[in-house]
């Protein structure tokens, strides 16, 4: 049967549906996509968000920074964590929606956000930053050179990139970011990226594997794992 469209001021033609009663977002702006999902976001059961809110914390609690560059903020679930170890804080995402909820969410003096899309040149001076945050975003980049080529233009020397995902082997089960929308459920692009991948696209811009870690829900016994995470740091 034919199905209901997300409501996001979307030309019909550039929306697909299946039997199955799912909305695959194909030719459209991945960012209009998080705009639309903004108003649920936090409220939505959303597993691999809230692993991914427990893996920063246990990652990144005991880190002191001068400066932090957060990819990716969405509604801020981790901003809050990085003002604490952060001097300075600098968010960003492409999405309005998610911006806006961010704003909302953090009153920190320390924290600025702003709408950029990180898979063009960051708005960020060279060695600027301590650390670069990135969670939950790379399934939804193409080309993760680039993205590790600015994390090396933009940290200080001996600086940290911490890199938090869905992990590959969901992916290769068919899992991507997804939400409900008037009784649907609308299937956000995303691109596949092993883990050779991530190391290798690192690697390439002299930042190094200091840590690779996999993660699990509590309600993910004998499944494979949801979350993969990354730390490098850059080589002087």
């Amino acid at each position: 049967r034919a199905c209901a469209v997300v409501p996001l001021q979307l030309s019909p033609q550039l929306i697909s549906s299946n039997r199955d009663n799912l909305i695959v977002f194909q030719h459209v702006k991945i960012e209009d996509a998080y705009n639309a999902w903004s108003a649920t976001y936090d409220s939505d059961r959303n597993r691999a968000r809230d692993l991914d809110q427990q893996v920063a914390r246990e990652e990144l609690q005991s880190f002191r920074c001068n400066s932090v560059l957060e990819l990716g903020c969405g509604t801020g679930k981790n901003t809050a964590l990085l003002a604490r170890i952060g001097d300075r804080v600098r968010s960003l995402d492409f999405s309005a929606g998610m911006i806006e909820k961010a704003r909302a969410r953090i009153d920190s003096p320390n924290v600025t956000f702003e709408i950029a899309d990180i898979r063009k040149r960051w708005p960020s001076d060279d060695q600027a930053f301590d650390l670069v945050v990135c969670n939950l975003v790379l399934e939804h980049v193409e080309d993760l050179g680039f993205i590790f080529a600015e994390g090396a233009r933009v940290l200080s020397t001996g600086g940290r990139c911490f890199v938090c995902e869905l992990h590959p082997f969901r992916q290769y089960q068919g899992t991507q970011a997804s939400f409900q929308s008037e009784g649907e459920t609308a299937q956000i692009p995303a691109f596949l990226h092993h883990i050779t991948d991530f190391i290798a696209a690192a690697q390439a811009h002299r930042l190094s594997l200091l840590t690779i870690k996999e993660w699990w829900h509590e309600e993910d016994e004998g499944k494979p794992p949801r979350l993969i995470s990354f730390m490098f740091g850059k080589q002087t």
